[in-house]
């Protein structure tokens, strides 16, 4: 096998792509130093890979290990979700929630909440996955005509619509209840506390399969990206394409709003600085997107639990915070929201 000279374009890819992979694990080493409580590198190695018994293990093991592990998967699936969404509708400002899936989500916890009076953790996460899957599979088959047309623009109107409609019988429902509006104002945040180890299991396993069939659909991006016509000419089918890269979008967004709660700009912001870095090749944008995403989300974890002592801001509201310059710096820039 050859190995990438440094100064051709294979090599900078592989460079920067071990930089990235750096990034996130210094990302995750601060994540589990850094809180309320400033521990040690040893300690944290220590609680990590040994038996210590302190104050701090359990710390580590017990809070901030859950919630850095969620933080990166969720991350991750969001940067891809959100780099497949603007590959496939070519709009810049496209991310995971286009599809309704965020919306999908917190309305099967609303319906969840209202009609069964349940807000147990686990089953707040079924009904999201649930919520978000059935309405993907709703805007797709809606949209089916538009996709045999290669019509991606009228699936994300469909989309958007059904999210809208959604928002609204989700406020409506929590006008009605009590109980349902105390669950979803702290859902509907987004964060990555308070949450067990155990749920970054089915969001890993959930997550490892959108990543394969965004890693397939990369190569479809590519030719998609030349036009349905010059994709076709070389080879791509292209309806097996785009369902592929929504099923991938589905699984990615659901599985990460399903656990976190509804994260914006992490989907829109995350795609857009690893096109800077790799250009228009998905093979490289789409691993890029991931690392990127899985360092914003940790690194906004992070410090929100230090920018507000003696509480925390909660990682969705840092990322909006930050995100919300960053996309007017995007909307600003003509050589980042270029597709």
């Amino acid at each position: 096998m050859r190995t990438p000279s440094p100064g051709s374009p294979a090599g900078r890819h592989t460079a920067l792509a071990v930089a990235l992979l750096a990034a996130t694990v210094v990302a995750a080493v601060v994540s589990l130093a850094v809180g309320s409580r400033t521990i040690g590198f040893g300690e944290v190695l220590g609680a990590l890979f040994s038996d210590v018994d302190s104050d701090n293990a359990t710390v580590i093991t017990s809070q901030r290990l859950p919630r850095t592990v969620l933080a990166l998967v969720a991350g991750a699936a969001l940067g891809v979700a959100g780099a497949l969404m603007q590959g496939h509708t070519r709009n810049p400002l496209a991310e995971p929630g286009l599809f309704g899936v965020n919306a999908g989500a917190t309305f099967g916890v609303a319906v969840l909440v209202f009609v069964f009076g349940v807000e147990a953790r686990g089953a707040t996460v079924v009904a999201a996955l649930v919520g978000a899957g059935t309405v993907s599979a709703v805007v797709f088959l809606l949209g089916l005509g538009s996709l045999r047309r290669g019509a991606m623009v009228m699936l994300a109107v469909l989309g958007t619509t059904m999210a809208a409609l959604l928002s609204a019988l989700t406020s409506a429902l929590i006008l009605l209840d009590r109980q349902t509006l105390d669950v979803l104002r702290f859902w509907e945040v987004g964060a990555v506390s308070n949450r067990d180890l155990d749920l970054a299991v089915p969001l890993l396993a959930i997550a490892c399969v959108g990543f394969v069939l965004a890693t397939a659909n990369a190569f479809s991006l590519n030719a998609l990206a030349l036009g349905e016509d010059v994709a076709q000419a070389l080879g791509t089918r292209v309806r097996r394409a785009r369902v592929v890269g929504i099923a991938g979008v589905t699984m990615l967004a659901g599985a990460a709003t399903a656990v976190c709660g509804p994260i914006a700009f992490v989907g829109l912001v995350a795609p857009h600085v690893a096109r800077v870095l790799s250009g228009h090749d998905y093979r490289w944008l789409v691993p890029y997107a991931a690392l990127i995403g899985a360092v914003v989300l940790t690194a906004a974890d992070t410090f929100g639990r230090v920018a507000a002592p003696p509480g925390e801001l909660q990682a969705g509201v840092v990322v909006v915070v930050v995100g919300a310059p960053l996309l007017i710096a995007i909307t600003r820039r003509r050589r980042l929201v270029a597709l």
